[in-house]
């Protein structure tokens, strides 16, 4: 079985392209000298001195403008065809980062100016203009194995020293900590009324539904478009959306038929669990709330580093909302730094190793609340540790993962959460899925066979299949115009 579901070939090379053209204009210098001075405009404490590009990450890309006597700022750009819904993502980023600086202690950028496209310097796209954090290192980079390529993914250094990983957990526990007091009435997205006070009032606009939009082929439509009151209702919501996913993705979705009817086997009966609230059981007393918040990408890439190994900043907080308990209850599965769905020796392994290292990863975060609690900035039965620990013992661990993580669903759903609530199997472990056909209504399994005939039809042919925001689609006609015009479009010469 194929660890994950492969992104749509056709829709990844679209974005990737959309992306190269956009970030090449951006470059021109005479895009870059108005950026430059928009920054300033906005950001001028003392003499600027310089302004370059400071990184290009995944979703983003960055300018730094560095002064004579005082700190640097940056100003940042949603990358279109990375960010499917880059004003959104924007405008969310903003009232989140606001409220994390108002209600707790964790360091983040300072923000001085924001606004959308029609505001930035030659309608470039949405932007945010605020500090730059100084820092040594990042944690990935101290909590990598020593001489992994770049261009490789990353695995926790198996010889690390013991004390220098719970220092470095130790950090980013206290991150989870303080995140994890904040109390929220919704499951959504943040919008700031006035200086001391926000509200949930918008979808919870996560990374793994721009990653549908944008990898996956599925309609814009088919996301959720209003907050959500209930933990069940979430979790049902994120069942459809794996359905409707293997539904609408155009290509690289199946291998065949068998699989195909595999795939949706598994889909309706993780929806069929979610109906039956068995995947909220253990926090049922939280179905109504209150929600913590949860950012879909926090991990060691986000930490920033002194020389000290401590904690000088926490950057990248997008796709950050309102969530249930179970996301924030979860453990972090990053402390392996490598997901459980590309672990090179296979998921059990990836357990065994995962296991150890949780250990310690407690024991710091113990550490921090203990500390917490002696101050009094804790009571005693708000601990994270606990919860974290009964998650990964219960199952509960993998319930969260498989709900947010759409490509890697498949493996995910089949090894650790269908024996769990169905029982054994008397079978090969690929053939689970035909001893569970009886547990589809009469309903699923016509309306399977005939998506099954569909995906098998779209086996045959490439074709894009792709609704982004209106922003990447100006973005992508004006690259087609640009092109057709090099290229030699229509010639008026003769």
């Amino acid at each position: 079985m194929r660890p994950r579901l492969h992104y749509d070939d056709a829709a990844w090379e679209k974005s990737e392209e959309m992306i190269d053209a956009w970030v090449q204009q951006l470059l021109d210098p005479e895009v870059l000298a108005p950026v430059g001075n928009f920054l300033v405009k906005h950001r001028r404490p003392d003499d600027p001195i310089l302004f370059d590009v400071l990184a290009k990450g995944a979703f983003n890309i960055l300018f730094k403008m560095t002064y004579k006597n005082t700190s640097a700022a940056v100003i940042r750009f949603p990358q279109p065809g990375a960010i499917m819904f880059p004003e959104e993502k924007l405008r969310n980023e903003v009232a989140i980062l606001r409220y994390i600086r108002d209600k707790t202690s964790i360091p983040i950028p300072f923000i001085y100016h924001w606004g959308n496209r029609d505001h930035s310097p030659l309608k470039v796209g949405p932007f945010i203009i605020m500090d730059c954090i100084e820092y040594a290192t990042d944690m990935y980079d101290l909590l990598n194995t020593p001489g992994c390529p770049n261009d490789q993914r990353g695995v926790l250094d198996p010889n690390i020293n013991e004390a220098t990983l719970q220092t470095l957990y130790g950090e980013a526990a206290s991150v989870l900590l303080q995140l994890s007091q904040l109390s929220l009435p919704q499951i959504g997205s943040l919008d700031q009324i006035d200086d001391f006070t926000w509200q949930v009032a918008s979808r919870p606009l996560s990374r793994p539904m721009n990653d549908l939009i944008r990898l996956g082929s599925l309609p814009q439509s088919k996301l959720p478009k209003e907050p959500f009151h209930t933990t069940p209702s979430y979790f049902e919501a994120l069942a459809e959306l794996h359905l409707e996913h293997l539904i609408h993705q155009r290509n690289d979705a199946i291998l065949s038929a068998e699989n195909c009817r595999r795939k949706f086997v598994a889909r309706y009966l993780f929806r069929k669990l979610a109906r039956e609230r068995k995947l909220t059981k253990t926090w049922s007393s939280f179905d109504n709330g209150p929600f913590k918040i949860w950012c879909d990408d926090l991990r060691p890439t986000n930490f920033l580093m002194d020389e000290n190994l401590r904690l000088a900043g926490v950057i990248d907080w997008e796709f950050t909302y309102a969530a249930p308990v179970e996301f924030s209850y979860a453990p972090p599965w990053w402390l392996l730094i490598e997901k459980p769905e590309y672990w090179p020796r296979g998921l059990d392994d990836w357990c065994m190793q995962y296991d150890r290292r949780l250990q310690t990863f407690l024991k710091a975060l113990i550490r921090r609340e203990d500390d917490e609690i002696q101050n009094g900035g804790l009571m005693s039965d708000k601990r994270l540790s606990g919860p974290m620990e009964a998650s990964w013992r219960s199952g509960d661990f993998w319930v969260v993962y498989a709900a947010m993580n759409n490509f890697a669903f498949d493996s995910i759903y089949w090894q650790k959460i269908d024996q769990r609530f169905f029982g054994s199997a008397t079978c090969p472990f690929e053939d689970v899925w035909q001893q569970r056909l009886d547990l589809l209504g009469p309903e699923e399994r016509e309306e399977m066979e005939k998506y099954v005939a569909l995906k098998v039809e779209e086996m045959e042919s490439k074709v894009l299949a792709w609704d982004p925001d209106e922003y990447t689609l100006e973005c992508a006609k004006a690259r087609l115009e640009s092109q057709t015009t090099k290229e030699g479009g229509p010639d008026h010469r003769s």
